[in-house]
Parts: C-alpha cells; sequence; structure tokens
C-alpha cells in the first residue's frame, strides 16, 4: 500500500496541471529593427505563405501599432516591448546617453563589472544593469520558480540582452571584424555551452562572405526606386551602392564580418543562431513555459546605409521572409504545432531619405546643428554671462551645468525656460519643453504625451526638443529615427499560435501592451513597472 502511494503521488506530480496544459511551451518574441508597418502591405504579394503571411493568416494582425513616447531608438524600443512600460520607468532613454551624475556619456547596456565570454575584446562588458523593471521574461522565470528558460539573441548585444530581462539565462550577440561568432557576458556564464561553440566554429557565418544579388530579377522589384540613385550610402571599395555585392571582395575595407550586418546575411544568422538553441537548450520541451527572444538587426544597419525606399530594403525583407519561415518549421518539428506562442514587432520605424523627399516636394530636410549649438552659445554668454552652462548637448536634449547655475544665484527653472524661448526660435524646432514643464505637468495627447512618456526625471535633460516633421541630424543618404511622427511610431504587431485568436483590428494598440498581453495568456505577474493593458480581443 505503501509502495503504491508513493507511486501515485510520483504520477500526480509529474502530470501537468490543466493550467500549465492551457500555456504555451514557448513564447518567442520577435523584434524586426527599423521595420515600418508598411513594409507588410508594400511587400506582401512577395512574400511566402510560411513566413509573414502565416501570421497573418492564422494570428491577429494589430494594424494601428504605436510607439507612445520619444525618442524611437533601438535600447528603448527593444526595452519597453518587453517590460510594458516607457522609458519613463524604465530607464533606458536612449542607446547612448549623457550621465549627469557620471558626467559623460553611458551605453544602455554596458556593465565594467563583468568580462566578455567567448572573445577576448571589451565588446562582452554588457548586462541588462542600467535597465530599471522587470521584464514578462523575468516575470516568468520568477513564477516558474526559475525552471522556464530565458535567451536572448540579436546581432546587437542590446537587442539580446534588454528583452531577455535580468534573470535570463543566457543572452547571445554577433562579434564581427576578424572573429564572426556569437559571444556572451559573465553575467550569464563562465564559458560558452559546447553547442555555441560548435556553431562558432563551423564554417556557417563564414559562408555568408558571399555575393549578396536579389532574390528574384531585379526588374521585378517594384516596390522601391531605382537601383542607382543619389540617396544611398553603399559600402567602402564599390563605386555605386548598387546590386550585386561581392562581400568576400569587400568585407576588408568594411570592418570583415561586420559587412554581414549590413546585408540580410545578418539576419539569416540569427535564424541560424535561434533554430541551433531551440534544438541545444531543449525549449519548450517540459511543462515550464520557456521564452526565446529574437532580434533581426540587419533590417536596421540596411535601412541607415540604403533607406526606406532601397532595393536593398526590398529584397532583405523578401529574404526575412525566407528566414521566419525557417524558424516556424523548426518550431512546429522540435516543440510542435499548437505549443508554442509568437508575437512579432519592430522597435521603431524610419524616416523616407529627406533628400529623397525633397526633390518629390515634401517638407523634409537636415538641421544644423552645428550653427544652432554656436548660436545657443552666443546667447548664453550675453544673457548669463557665463560661457560654461551647457554641459551637454544629445539626444536632442541639453544638460546644464547645475553646479555652475546654483554658484551664480541663477534660478534652474528660470534658466531652463529662458532658453526653451530662445530655441523656440531657432530654425526648424517644431516644440521645445523644460525639464520643469515635464515634471511638474501631465501631458495626455498630442506629442507632448510622447515627450512625457519618454522623459525620465533622474536621467533625461533639463531641455527637451522636437524638431519639424522630416528634418533629421544625418547624413544626405540612408534613413533614420526617433521621432514621435507615424513614420516612426507605426510598426507592426503581430500574434499567432496557441492561445491567440484569429483576426486583425484597427483599434490603436500601443507598444506597452504587448507584454501584459504575453502575461495574461500565461497567467503571471505582469512586469513589475508596466503601464499597458492586456489586449484581450487578441487571446482565446
Amino acid at each position: 500500500m505503501k509502495y503504491l502511494i508513493t507511486l501515485l503521488l510520483a504520477l500526480v506530480l509529474a502530470t501537468p496541471s490543466v493550467a500549465q496544459e492551457k500555456k504555451p511551451k514557448l513564447v518567442v518574441g520577435i523584434v524586426v529593427d527599423q521595420m515600418r508597418y508598411d513594409y507588410l502591405t508594400r511587400f506582401e504579394d512577395r512574400f511566402g505563405d510560411g513566413g509573414f503571411k502565416r501570421m497573418i493568416n492564422e494570428g491577429f494582425n494589430c494594424k494601428n501599432n504605436h510607439y507612445n513616447y520619444i525618442p524611437t531608438y533601438t535600447g528603448p524600443g527593444h526595452a519597453s516591448v518587453f517590460t510594458g512600460t516607457t522609458p519613463k520607468t524604465h530607464g533606458i532613454i536612449a542607446n547612448n546617453w549623457y550621465d549627469k551624475y557620471e558626467k559623460k556619456m553611458v551605453y544602455c547596456a554596458e556593465d565594467d563589472t563583468v568580462e566578455s565570454v567567448g572573445t577576448t575584446s571589451s565588446d562582452g562588458k554588457m548586462s541588462p544593469q542600467r535597465m530599471k523593471t522587470t521584464t514578462f521574461a523575468d516575470e516568468n522565470r520568477l513564477f516558474t520558480q526559475m525552471r522556464g528558460k530565458s535567451i536572448g539573441i540579436s546581432v546587437k548585444d542590446r537587442g539580446a540582452i534588454l528583452p531577455a530581462g535580468h534573470s535570463a539565462n543566457a543572452a547571445y550577440w554577433f562579434r564581427g571584424k576578424s572573429e564572426g561568432k556569437f559571444i556572451s557576458s559573465t553575467y550569464y556564464m563562465k564559458d560558452l555551452p559546447e553547442w555555441v561553440k560548435e556553431f562558432n566554429n563551423s564554417k556557417k557565418i563564414k559562408s555568408y562572405l558571399k555575393e549578396w544579388n536579389t532574390l528574384y530579377k531585379i526588374d521585378t522589384y517594384k516596390e522601391s526606386g531605382s537601383d542607382l540613385n543619389d540617396y544611398e550610402r553603399g559600402f567602402t571599395g564599390k563605386k555605386t551602392a548598387t546590386f550585386p555585392y561581392d562581400l568576400k571582395k569587400l568585407n576588408r575595407l568594411n570592418g570583415g564580418f561586420d559587412i554581414l550586418k549590413s546585408t540580410p546575411y545578418g539576419n539569416s544568422i540569427v535564424a541560424d543562431f535561434a533554430i541551433e538553441a531551440i534544438k541545444n537548450e531543449a525549449l519548450g520541451k517540459d511543462e515550464y513555459t520557456d521564452v526565446l527572444t529574437v532580434s533581426f538587426s540587419s533590417t536596421d544597419y540596411i535601412g541607415h546605409n540604403f533607406g526606406v525606399n532601397s532595393k536593398e530594403i526590398e529584397d532583405t525583407y523578401l529574404r526575412l521572409d525566407k528566414d521566419l519561415e525557417r524558424i516556424f518549421k523548426a518550431l512546429d518539428r522540435r516543440v510542435g504545432k499548437g505549443n508554442y506562442t509568437v508575437f512579432l514587432t519592430s522597435d521603431h520605424g524610419a524616416v523616407n531619405v529627406p533628400s529623397y523627399l525633397k526633390s518629390v516636394k515634401i517638407p523634409s530636410g537636415y538641421l544644423n546643428n552645428g550653427e544652432a549649438k554656436e548660436q545657443l552659445k552666443a546667447f548664453m554668454v550675453n544673457k548669463f554671462k557665463a560661457e560654461d552652462l551647457i554641459e551637454n548637448v544629445s539626444n536632442n536634449q541639453i544638460f546644464l551645468n547645475r553646479e555652475k547655475i546654483k554658484s551664480l544665484g541663477l534660478d534652474l527653472v528660470e534658466v531652463q525656460e529662458t532658453i526653451v524661448n530662445e530655441i523656440i526660435n531657432y530654425k526648424h524646432v517644431y516644440k521645445v519643453f523644460s525639464a520643469h514643464a515635464l515634471s511638474t505637468n501631465e501631458y495626455t495627447t498630442g506629442i507632448e504625451a510622447l515627450l512625457h512618456n519618454g522623459f525620465n526625471q533622474k536621467r533625461s535633460g533639463d531641455i527637451l526638443i522636437i524638431p519639424d516633421p522630416a528634418y533629421i541630424s544625418y547624413s544626405l543618404t540612408g534613413s533614420t529615427h526617433g521621432s514621435g511622427l507615424n513614420y516612426d511610431t507605426h510598426v507592426p504587431l503581430l500574434f499567432f499560435g496557441k492561445g491567440i485568436k484569429h483576426g486583425e483590428t484597427y483599434k490603436k494598440t500601443v507598444i506597452p501592451d504587448i507584454a501584459p498581453t504575453i502575461s495574461a495568456l500565461l497567467g503571471i505577474s505582469f512586469p513589475n513597472g508596466a503601464s499597458g493593458q492586456p489586449l484581450e480581443f487578441v487571446l482565446e
């Protein structure tokens, strides 16, 4: 009898509960760096049935999904998707920002207290320590008593580290240059797992140093501009930014393996590595939900280089569609259809190249920051009789020397407002706000609300500037991002898999809604700083 009771108890403990069976065994969060929403519709006719279209046809498409803060950069974007809140709360206010306490620029994922793993370079000295709140992956780890795994993968360190959260089992990012391999940091591990070493030592990555030509005949690429134009930068060593590109020949003048980041093959490498992670980490193989975050960064590098309207962008998304299909087939095979849930979004969009927009008579242009800085410097000397009241200018923010202001007996709020009233008169400045105004007022509508959601009282500057629409601080070639305009805020949001309805909506959704939605699906706590709401119409 005692043996029978022990056996029955063991069977009960080994059998997943009904609640566990309703949950996906694996959640895969995909971020496509710099993906505007209209890429889904522009290139839709050329997509296959197994990638983007599979998500749309089997899942739920939120067609009016937006970022609800400024600035729309990579670091803040990835943090916001997975924490369910904005820079106001999670603290990642940019990729790099001026730390007014350390008196220096800092990077969103840097951490000098850890060491590189898998490389002798300093590229591995990274962790999520500057992110102040938890991700849904963190909450899943806590809920499962650390039994559910969390792994982040990207070409970019910040694209791997911030989504996976503070308690992740691992985050892996790509070290290019002369190495061409995935690395990590001692924040996660002392040594790379054997499967990662085997991947790095294989010839897989090196095999992508080959010709990049269009996937289909270039004259069928009707959803982009001419291949030869004045709006693309291209690669050093090639006179024109036109197909084809001999990567084996060009890589030496373009950072070695780093050249792969600016081609669709950077995405393919991430897909290869993610598929190996699913297999070797046995993701989705037990009763505890695992989380895999995958960020495709090459879309961003290519957008910055060639622009929104380029043949290169069109080819990149047609190839990414096939890489997504490979990942989904691997999930079907390894985890099983109906056992996993996927969402796909982006960390920001991008503006069309302003020099191109000007050619078709759309208001746009480039900011002359040097001229504006000289104008402001002269004003400060004339008004306050001091030259060093401004400590730093970066990310459309001005940081004041508060110690100097205090020593001169000046009132900080009055200095801030005086500068606001001066800068609003400068060319191509749309709006200007002081830290005092953002700290003491609640903005709920318009671009002011977006700026307010991105304002972190501890980390943001004293003056925050919003340029005119489609005016950027960038080169005359390629695209960039960062604004609160629709070209930067409107990004895809697709869900499919276990627990997801089939459908679509034009109802406005915002990025911080994603993490609470996944948390609700899993029945776990929302990330501790989450401000978004579950999208209940997405869930079965």
